[in-house]
């Protein structure tokens, strides 16, 4: 049996891949939607290579049966390649969580280089619904002040920094997992709620700091109310 090892490793990395994919929106915790078609793709197509392997393997077996000992011994590797399954087997059945807290506290104080400058107009009617990012953005670059009298909501999970302090907080990727960056704000006037926690907060800019400077970040939202959610099923904003 152990001679189908390679077969079976192909086919439960391409099974795990298909899982994410093709029959569930896990894939969203790696990658952008618009990769999806390319991970069926290639999950199907490391499926069928090591159903095609095992074929060829047991045809190739069948036609030596005479060789006996000699041939059971050419074709045994090491018992212990068959660990190499584990990590596919592993992947499968417990795919990994999305990027959380720790990943964004390891680049807490980095940031896109941006200019300050003008905004486009937000939408009309409060509450306005903003990602993490934008308001970020709009709070420390925009020349315009186009948050100031705004009631802005934004969803994300949750982190804490020094002195109690605690962050609304969303990853952004361009392609997938593996660019991830950090984008928060501050809540104020609501207690901190348990690291990875997903809320929903309403509240309104708190200016702080000189526009296009370290002093503005992070910006401040003064929360009006928090709400538990659940972790959306893309957990990620774009760039």
């Amino acid at each position: 049996m152990r001679r189908y090892g390679p077969a079976l490793l192909l086919v439960l990395v391409g099974a795990a891949i298909l899982r994410i994919s093709a029959f569930s929106a896990l894939y969203l915790r790696y990658v952008q939607a618009g990769l999806r078609p390319y991970l069926i793709v290639s999950g199907a197509a490391l499926v069928l290579l090591g159903i095609a392997m095992a074929v060829v393997r047991h045809s190739a077996d069948d036609g030596h049966d005479d060789d006996g000992a000699h041939h059971d011994h050419a074709h045994h590797g090491p018992r212990v390649a068959w660990l190499l399954t584990l990590p596919a087997l592993a992947l499968l059945l417990f795919p990994p969580p999305a990027l959380g807290s720790y990943s964004a506290e390891r680049e807490a104080a980095q940031r896109a280089a941006q200019g300050v400058g003008v905004f486009p107009a937000l939408p009309a009617g409060d509450p306005v619904e903003l990602g993490v990012g934008e308001f970020s953005s709009r709070a420390i670059y925009d020349s315009g002040r186009s948050l100031k009298g705004r009631t802005v909501r934004m969803t994300g999970f949750v982190t804490h920094g020094d002195d109690g302090t605690w962050y609304v907080t969303r990853l952004l990727v361009s392609c997938c997992a593996a660019d991830a960056g950090t984008s928060k704000a501050e809540i104020r006037g609501a207690d901190a709620l348990p690291a990875d926690t997903w809320v929903t907060v309403t509240g309104t800019w708190h200016p702080k700091g000189k526009l296009g400077t370290d002093g503005a970040w992070p910006p401040v939202l003064d929360a009006t109310s928090v709400e538990r959610v659940e972790q959306p099923a893309d957990p990620y904003e774009k760039r």
